[in-house]
């Protein structure tokens, strides 16, 4: 026997109902504690400007939402004892986590990436990645080193934010990545660029980045 329209329409207002109470499936989120990643790989597809996650050794790219990055207790060192390192803490004293410049195969080697940008898709090929926030226990501190240990900083949380690192397209930057404290960091980044053959700018939208330190 069929049954009446109004108990169908009442049946599937119900079913409608328990579906839009049932909460979205949440992405997977894979843990990263060593291996070659690009923290921020920059893509430039269908007229904007993109932030994700590089695995450089199996070559899979992920949303910044779907990483958590664990620095891991062997990355805390001593802040060198001079006072070119003092925007890390007390030369010689405090104490720091870093990922570092140069590999460190235990660890996880960060990498900006700006390589699937295009050469002459900008202005100079110059783009711009903007360290707008750092929401954690400590700072965060990125720079690179000279040939004979001298630093560099290109963002310091510490001395206040945003802070903006120039890249180039097709460049890969690699760097040292220094906090102060164990516990989670949100970072919020944005990348930025002008187009050449427009002179229009191009930001993307902002990414954020999940980063766990081991005490």
């Amino acid at each position: 026997m069929r049954k009446p329209i109004r108990l169908l329409l009442a049946s599937g207002a119900v079913t409608a109902a328990m579906l839009a109470a049932v909460p979205p499936a949440q992405a997977a989120v894979v843990t990263f504690n060593s291996g070659h990643l690009d923290l921020v790989d920059i893509a430039y597809e269908a007229g904007e400007l993109e932030l994700g996650v590089h695995d450089e050794d199996n070559d899979v790219e992920y949303a910044t939402d779907e990483v958590k990055i664990v620095v891991k207790r062997q990355a805390k060192v001593t802040v060198p004892n001079d006072p070119a390192f003092g925007f890390l803490g007390t030369p010689g004293a405090s104490k720091v986590w870093i990922l570092p410049e140069i590999q460190n195969t235990d660890l996880v080697w960060p990498g900006i990436a700006a390589e699937e940008v295009e050469a002459g898709t900008f202005t100079g090929d110059a783009l711009t990645l903007n360290l707008q926030s750092v929401r954690g226990p400590g700072q965060l501190a990125i720079y690179t080193e000279n040939a004979v240990g001298q630093p560099t900083v290109l963002a310091d949380s510490g001395d206040g934010l945003p802070d903006t690192i120039a890249l180039t397209a097709g460049d890969h930057l690699h760097a040292n990545w220094a906090f102060d404290r164990a516990g989670t960091y949100c970072l919020t980044v944005r990348a930025t660029g002008t187009l050449a053959a427009t002179g229009q700018q191009v930001t993307s939208e902002a990414a954020t980045l999940r980063v766990v330190v081991r005490a």
